[in-house]
């Protein structure tokens, strides 16, 4: 595990946020875990950010509410987050990423239309979380075996969003660089 104390602050304002329905807090929440995931492809970091980022899709779907499931689902992800804050503050890693897996398979045991719209929730986090990291510079086939996900999944979502064709070599003009350099030595 990498940056514990960073994942304890995000995993307390993941919370928070949960509590306001702050779903782009959630998802800068996410973001900020991704960073640390590619620079120490560090599976901790990889699960908060795919958590944190699937939580804020199905609590943005406000419809989901109204299944009857709801509350039940709701109530386990609120445990597992505080028993994942909790053995972190303890310094109980293996509990930790227990609470962590707790979060994602307390899904299976939703019936009903629900499950079928959290799980594919998730599935689409977990691309979308790699497609991040794969923005990282990572490999490709390195992040699908990171996230558990194929590389066509990848390479199909990458294709869409268009993070491939940026072009990093992209600078100023001359006009704007002549302009800037005049900024700086005035």
């Amino acid at each position: 595990m990498q940056e514990k104390e960073n994942i304890l602050y995000i995993l307390k304002k993941t919370k928070e946020a949960i509590k306001r329905n702050d779903v782009v807090l959630m998802k800068e929440l996410s973001n900020m875990t991704i960073h640390s995931a590619s620079i120490y492809n560090d599976a901790d970091n990889i699960a908060i950010a795919v958590i944190i980022y699937g939580i804020s899709k199905i609590i943005e779907r406000k419809r989901y509410r109204n299944y009857k499931e709801w509350p039940s689902f709701f109530s386990l992800l609120v445990n597992g987050l505080n028993n994942a804050i909790t053995s972190l503050e303890k310094n109980d890693i293996n509990k930790f990423r227990e609470s962590l897996k707790s979060i994602r398979s307390n899904i299976k045991n939703i019936s009903g239309h629900l499950h079928n719209y959290i799980e594919a929730v998730f599935r689409k986090a977990q691309i979308n979380k790699a497609s991040r990291i794969y923005e990282h510079g990572i490999s490709m086939q390195q992040t699908a075996n990171l996230l558990g996900i194929s590389v066509f999944e990848l390479a199909e979502y990458v294709g869409k969003t268009g993070i491939a064709d940026v072009d990093l070599s992209i600078t100023l003009n001359i006009e704007e660089r002549i302009k800037f350099a005049e900024e700086i030595f005035k």
